[in-house]
């Protein structure tokens, strides 16, 4: 059987197969609330066939989107709203559903990539940023704020407000997002962490505050949610957060009952350094996979079926995720059951589609 599409568990989560469609951000919600984009985007990817749909990074309050037009979870009006595209979901597909959940930190109040991605000004849309330290993310920037020991006490009760309200809307998975220079991975850092306090300096320190809200979501919901981390691996910058901090950190999670790990890298700083190859993070996955019993997904331009399956096989990854990949091709998955001889849920509208060649493997997804 091929690995790719053998069943896997997250926690309790139980996954039909081990391809996952990373969370990817859209910039398409009206102040935080989900509209018809994300009830197309996220309705077409939920037909993939993939065994599990983690929604794009969604702001547990308004000041953590990185975009005016961010996805956000933080009131009874955003449930309402992503409630409708749930529901739209679950009419029609059986795929496991996932949410990110996190915050921007001195990377928010920016402008969608395709105007540009610059910080706006608060004249133009934007707002004053936090961080742990007043330091900026690019130069032109303006400073963020520091956080105080109760901001940070009132940022941790929005993430499990916004776990709780995932929870309620039906999600089976939870992962906070402690990547790509966003607040959590501001915090662990040495480059955008120079607090002076017990929140900086040591790396025990650094972890506290992302352990802190870990310990906080994952105590707030049952234990049948699937809750976990993506994190960067490294910075890509000499002197930053780098493979050997993150494996501390995966074990200190681990320890909080922390059910997988979702690893990226890079993100947190302009100075980054990073050479781009086909499954170029995936290095960084197996280092830390070597060094926890949970669940690891490796991510980062895997793009060929038998490139997935080799590296289930080699034990670079428990399970597969795809970005860009997924959006340039929607049905990657059923291409990549083709390839690899797997089976794939389809939804029975388009099962007389299954091509002459391969049959078998389409099963009804109904």
């Amino acid at each position: 059987m091929s690995q790719l599409f053998s069943p896997a568990h997250i926690g309790q989560l139980a996954l039909d197969n081990r391809i996952v469609i990373a969370p990817m951000c859209q910039y398409s919600a009206d102040n935080g609330h989900a509209t018809a984009w994300h009830r197309i985007h996220l309705g077409h990817l939920a037909l993939s066939g993939a065994g599990l749909l983690i929604l794009e990074a969604t702001a547990v309050e308004p000041a953590g989107r990185i975009s005016p037009a961010d996805l956000g979870l933080w009131d009874d009006s955003t449930e309402a709203a992503l409630a409708e595209v749930v529901r739209d979901i679950r009419t029609y597909s059986p795929i496991r559903l996932g949410i990110q959940l996190g915050h921007a930190g001195r990377k928010a109040a920016c402008a969608a990539p395709w105007n540009g991605g610059h910080q706006l000004r608060q004249d133009q849309g934007g707002w004053q940023t936090v961080a742990p330290s007043a330091a900026r993310f690019a130069e032109g920037d303006a400073p963020p704020h520091a956080l105080t020991k109760e901001e940070l006490g009132e940022l941790k009760q929005a993430f499990v407000r916004s776990a709780e309200r995932a929870v309620r809307l039906g999600f089976e998975l939870i992962e906070l997002h402690a990547a790509h220079g966003y607040l959590l991975h501001q915090f662990l850092s040495p480059l955008s962490n120079q607090r002076e306090d017990e929140y900086g300096g040591s790396l025990e320190n650094r972890l506290r505050f992302p352990l802190e809200v870990f310990r906080a979501v994952r105590e707030a919901v049952p234990a049948s949610v699937a809750v976990g981390a993506r994190l960067s691996a490294t910075d890509w910058v000499a002197g930053g957060w780098d493979v050997q901090q993150s494996i501390t950190f995966s074990r200190e999670l681990e320890a909080l009952r922390c059910d997988y790990l979702h690893i990226s890298s890079g993100g947190l700083s302009t100075a980054q350094a990073i050479t781009v190859r086909d499954g170029y993070q995936l290095p960084f996955a197996r280092d830390i996979r070597q060094q926890v019993t949970i669940p690891v997904i490796g991510v980062g331009l895997i793009t060929d079926p038998h490139q997935a399956e080799a590296a289930l096989t080699d034990g670079d990854a428990d399970l597969i995720a795809l970005g860009r990949g997924i959006l340039y091709n929607p049905r990657w998955p059923w291409h990549a059951a083709a390839a690899l001889k797997g089976e794939v849920s389809v939804p029975p509208q388009y099962l007389r589609s299954e091509p002459h060649g391969v049959k078998g493997t389409f099963k009804s997804g109904s």
